[in-house]
């Protein structure tokens, strides 16, 4: 199975010189023009990696990567944005409603190309469209069980699913809001300070198995990361 990307972009001769050169390296690509047309593509088919346009006709890419971050499901997807904007503000904005790139127009294709594979590493996909094997960690998705080290994790099953989906997203620096919506769904009674409290006792747990390192970082106002 190959692997799928969503390539949203309003210039169709950008889009077709991005999808050419991203399936050539065999990325199977679908386009749309319009934010409405990425949203009802997010909802209908899973995707392992989005390219999104900043400004587009009916709306903003950001406001796209909002609402990505937001719901659980697609919290984690690997997301480059593409901009006509070269000002440091636009990038920051990206970085921090949780974009994992930001190129600026124009640039290389083979530039795009490269920084897509990257992305993708970094989320564990080796290239056919299947998720890369993990070193470190096996998680058990039917049996809500992550090991670390061959070793199973003592979970409560709400430290289980923040785990799982730092997991999923790896390497990428997670917002307390994507993790709330991750752990916790629509519980209204849970805060960022909740994330923080099972933050520090899933550290706990880890250093058990593995005292030497410390897997889950801090970035202070953005969120939490699991380096593997």
């Amino acid at each position: 199975m190959s692997t799928k990307l969503l390539l949203l972009e309003d210039d169709p001769a950008i889009a077709r010189t991005v999808a050419y050169a991203l399936e050539r390296d065999g990325l199977a690509v679908t386009h749309s023009l319009l934010v409405h047309d990425a949203r009802r593509q997010i909802a209908s088919h899973r995707f392992d990696l989005l390219v999104l346009d900043v400004g587009l006709p009916d709306g903003s890419g950001l406001d796209l990567l909002r609402d990505v971050r937001n719901a659980a499901s697609t919290a984690a997807l690997p997301v480059l944005m593409l901009s006509a904007h070269g000002e440091e503000i636009d990038r920051v904005l990206g970085l921090e409603l949780g974009a994992d790139d930001y190129l600026t127009k124009p640039f290389s294709p083979r530039e795009l190309a490269a920084r897509v594979k990257a992305l993708l590493r970094r989320a564990g996909h080796n290239g056919n469209g299947t998720a890369a094997a993990p070193t470190l960690f096996h998680d058990d998705e039917a049996g809500q069980r992550i090991s670390l080290r061959g070793q199973p994790l003592p979970l409560t099953r709400r430290e289980y699913r923040l785990l799982s989906h730092l997991l999923r997203g790896a390497g990428r620096i997670h917002s307390r809001e994507a993790l709330l919506a991750a752990a916790w769904g629509d519980d209204s009674d849970s805060t960022d300070r909740t994330v923080d409290t099972h933050v520090k006792t899933l550290r706990a747990k880890l250093r058990e198995v593995d005292p030497g390192r410390e897997y889950i970082s801090t970035h202070r106002g953005m969120g939490y990361c699991l380096d593997v």
